[in-house]
């Protein structure tokens, strides 16, 4: 027993387990697949984002001739991505899931937590990670531009805390939960300025790459884009596996308004500000971390499976904050979020609940619902000055 613990608390080890099993994955797909981009169908639709961009062609049209589904990414993504598309598709993938894979490791390392914590926030979602590489997914970055967020704000670095909520935002929109740390920030002009002139920076800056006309019109057509998307969701089999995904499917409830659950879910975050006096403790800083993370993705009727790694990353972190020794409980929501959430996909779960439970009712999305409500229950009333979190802010 003390080998196997030892194993899994070895820095290599678990760097191993977060960087190659993804990357074989994709390397699978691409050298020994079927020769076609359908293995990284996602990458392909990256790319011609760039490419769109740079040509002047609608971001959101349909593009049958190089790949299914649809660009949902703004222009900025194109700058993101570009480095990666002007590489041949074979390199330029590889070295695109090992960036994503990267800058999540980054962003996990500078936690405000011991070393050993961080570590086991890796390993918690190893098998997340591998998820999203196969995938060739945008998740692990978002997620990381979320956490950036908040360790910039952290170390009074405002003015680059509101460059990674901006870029989020162009990207995905998913980053704009980062305002969540606004209330945290020492300097809340200066990172209002920050929003501001970034905001400005990056509308303008893929106009050097195209032309200001066609961004003001991509922009303009961004949002009707994500409307559409969202009514395609709402009736998705294979999407939407969030709260209303679950509760829809559950009761057959077809056109069940986002509102109404979503409205109760935000009176519940708004109350988990009230308690201004331990607004500077962070280890209630690092539970609206991981509440801002669970809740990006179970109230959007745009995650699917691989979109879950955002959501584990704040489980893991939630884990980590927790008062040791651990009680039962919460190791029973961890397991319980392990096997349904982060392991649904694989042999693990008897493929009889997989395919008859779990997919068709969106029960993935049940675990992390649990836990979020219990990180609301946490800052609401746990006793924070009891047993201070051993933490620092890593260089």
């Amino acid at each position: 027993m003390g080998k196997i613990r030892s194993i899994f608390s070895n820095q290599y080890f678990i760097l191993f387990l977060w960087f190659v099993p993804g990357l074989l994955a994709v390397i699978k797909g691409v050298y020994f697949g079927d020769g076609t981009s359908a293995n990284y169908n996602n990458y392909i639709i990256y790319k011609h984002n760039f490419l769109n961009v740079i040509h002047q062609h609608s971001l959101f049209g349909p593009e049958p001739q190089y790949y299914f589904d649809l660009n949902h990414y703004g222009p900025v993504f194109a700058l993101v991505i570009a480095p990666f598309a002007l590489l041949p598709d074979h390199i330029g993938v590889l070295l695109w899931v090992f960036f994503n894979s990267w800058i999540l490791y980054k962003a996990v390392m500078m936690l405000p937590i011991s070393k050993e914590q961080r570590l086991l926030i890796l390993l918690i979602n190893v098998n997340s990670l591998i998820g999203s590489s196969g995938n060739v997914q945008v998740n692990p970055l978002i997620t990381a531009l979320i956490i950036f967020s908040y360790v910039f704000i952290k170390r009074k670095q405002d003015f680059w805390a509101a460059l990674t909520i901006i870029l989020g935002t162009f990207i995905k929109l998913y980053g704009i939960v980062g305002l969540a740390f606004f209330f945290f920030s020492d300097n809340k002009l200066k990172l209002m300025a920050g929003l501001f002139i970034w905001s400005v920076v990056l509308f303008v800056l893929p106009m050097f790459i195209s032309s200001p006309v066609y961004i003001w019109h991509t922009y303009q057509s961004w949002y009707p884009d994500l409307l559409a998307k969202n009514a395609t969701n709402v009736v998705s089999d294979r999407g939407n596996r969030s709260v209303m995904g679950m509760i829809s499917k559950i009761f057959h409830i077809q056109h069940l308004s986002n509102l109404l659950v979503l409205a109760p879910a935000l009176l519940l975050m708004g109350l988990s500000y009230l308690r201004v006096n331990i607004w500077k403790d962070t280890r209630y800083q690092l539970l609206i971390l991981a509440s801002v993370l669970i809740f990006t993705v179970i109230y959007s009727t745009g995650s699917e499976p691989p979109t879950y790694i955002i959501a584990f990353i704040g489980v893991a972190i939630w884990f980590m904050v927790l008062p040791r020794p651990v009680k039962g409980f919460d190791w029973f929501l961890l397991i319980f979020a392990l096997l349904i959430t982060s392991f649904s996909n694989s042999d693990i779960i008897p493929k009889y609940l997989r395919v008859n439970f779990i997919l068709p009712y969106a029960l993935i999305a049940l675990p992390c619902l649990l836990i979020w409500l219990k990180i609301i229950y946490e800052m609401l009333f746990r006793r924070f000055e009891q047993k201070p979190l051993n933490i620092g802010l890593p260089s």
